[in-house]
């Protein structure tokens, strides 16, 4: 791609939220709506500069980040390794489904109470309620990409003598793993929206609880500071999980190039 074709494609990507910026700074600028009500993005920035002046800003979103870590990171582990053994064991599928269909309906906020009386009002009852909401698209994800694995490959691996520990790290799992990112990406996105439920729920710190806080005293420029920061950290860690995708999802994209 030319210097002048990438230079317009990233213009015409910026067009939108250039012009979406410029609309919410004029509205409460002109009087069109109260700025009691809706801060303009200047006043946010300020407010931003203003929480890390004051060392604000880097504890809530420590805490943030930590908790919604911890929850996706327990949520892959957990979801791909059982995931994986679903999908590989059709036995094992058809007991633990029917019960794990239950539990999937079971909202993480109706549990919340529940993580509260055995964990606590700490942070494992936070970790928890990320955790559950990560679980099941990873979970979903992992056992769909098993079951997709071609069979082709699985049964021309067997005829050259390939044992079950081969055919599990060598075919099954990267056949896999473009599924389980998949997964894995979209409990990205439910973990900052579990993030913000947990938070404003018996915390005293994170980007959830000074949203919150700060709409309780109204202090409106800090509480869209901190939706905006919760919008940021999912688009930082939706970049991240994409880089990692490329990274262990090379060999598809030296198929298509040989293809």
């Amino acid at each position: 791609m030319s210097f002048k074709a990438s230079s317009r494609k990233l213009l015409d990507s910026s067009l939108g939220i250039v012009l979406f910026l410029l609309l919410w700074e004029a509205l409460p600028r002109l009087g069109i709506v109260n700025p009691g009500y809706l801060s303009p993005p200047s006043a946010v920035v300020a407010a931003i500069f203003d929480l890390a002046a004051n060392g604000q800003l880097v504890k809530h979103l420590e805490a943030s980040l930590l908790r919604s870590l911890a929850g996706l990171a327990l949520a892959i582990v957990f979801g791909v390794g059982l995931g994986l053994l679903m999908g590989w064991f059709t036995r094992l599928e058809s007991i633990l489904d029917p019960l794990l269909q239950l539990f999937r309906q079971t909202s993480a906020l109706a549990l919340f109470p529940v993580f509260i009386l055995f964990l606590g009002i700490g942070e494992g009852s936070k970790i928890a309620i990320i955790f559950w909401a990560c679980f099941w698209p990873i979970l979903l994800s992992t056992i769909s990409g098993v079951k997709q694995v071609d069979t082709l490959l699985i049964n021309s691996a067997l005829s050259m003598g390939a044992n079950r520990r081969f055919l599990f790290l060598k075919i099954v799992l990267p056949s896999a793993s473009p599924s389980i990112f998949t997964g894995v990406r979209l409990a990205g996105a439910y973990c900052i929206t579990a993030l913000v439920a947990a938070e404003m729920i018996g915390a005293h710190s994170g980007l959830g609880f000074l949203t919150l806080n700060s709409q309780e005293v109204f202090q409106i420029p800090s509480m869209y500071a901190g939706i905006l920061l919760l919008a940021l950290v999912g688009l930082a860690l939706n970049f991240l999980l994409a880089l990692l995708e490329r990274r262990f999802t090379r060999w598809r994209r030296g198929l298509k190039h040989s293809g």
